[in-house]
């Protein structure tokens, strides 16, 4: 479709995860991406606050503005300071009948917060359960197009290998009723990593 814009002039890699859904990697800037700005989403990786951070959450909140904090800070807190737990993924919601999300080219923002490696007791799982529930968030709010980042491989150190294995095998199970997912990559190693993963799990 014209409308697309992809995060990056790079090449794009695609793979079938079901008959009706591909993925595409490619490298590249999240912040940018976007398919046709009413069913699509990005997932930011957050933290469990949910109020901006480093990496790719802090690149995030500078690119949509200050509105998309004030939308964050309108999702209720669970515990103390905690809107958003290791794991699980929240929503927020585009500001205007165009949907936009803030100053983004996509619909919706998707939070996710993945776990600290050396820190959380099932990483794995925690790490599974990070993309389980952003797909599952999205498929609520009838998002087609969702791009992920590698979450949890900048300062929550998951080892990437480990990291690409959990999160391709995930979206492949739970992909259904989406039309493409994408993992935006910030770094030739990782897109390549994950290029390698994909070629040996689909």
């Amino acid at each position: 479709m014209d409308s697309v814009r992809h995060a990056s002039s790079a090449p794009v890699a695609s793979f079938q995860l079901s008959p009706s859904c591909a993925l595409k990697l490619q490298k590249g800037d999240i912040t940018v991406w976007s398919l046709d700005g009413s069913t699509d989403a990005i997932v930011n990786a957050a933290n469990e606050r949910m109020l901006g951070g480093g990496g790719v959450d802090g690149a995030i909140h500078r690119a949509a503005g200050p509105e998309l904090l004030e939308a964050c800070k309108k999702v209720p807190e669970v515990r103390a300071a905690v809107r958003c737990p290791t794991g699980e993924a929240r929503i927020t919601p585009s500001l205007s009948i165009t949907n936009r999300a803030f100053r983004l080219p996509v619909a919706y923002v998707i939070h996710t917060v993945g776990p600290i490696y050396d820190m959380d007791r099932h990483p794995d799982v925690s790490l599974r359960n990070a993309y389980k529930n952003s797909l599952k968030v999205a498929k609520e709010n009838n998002v087609q197009y969702i791009a992920f980042p590698a979450i949890s491989c900048g300062v929550y150190r998951f080892p990437y290998k480990e990291a690409s294995r959990i999160a391709i095998s995930t979206v492949k199970e739970f992909s259904d009723g989406l039309k493409e997912v994408h993992f935006v990559l910030f770094s030739d190693e990782l897109y390549n990593i994950w290029l390698e993963t994909a070629q040996e799990l689909l």
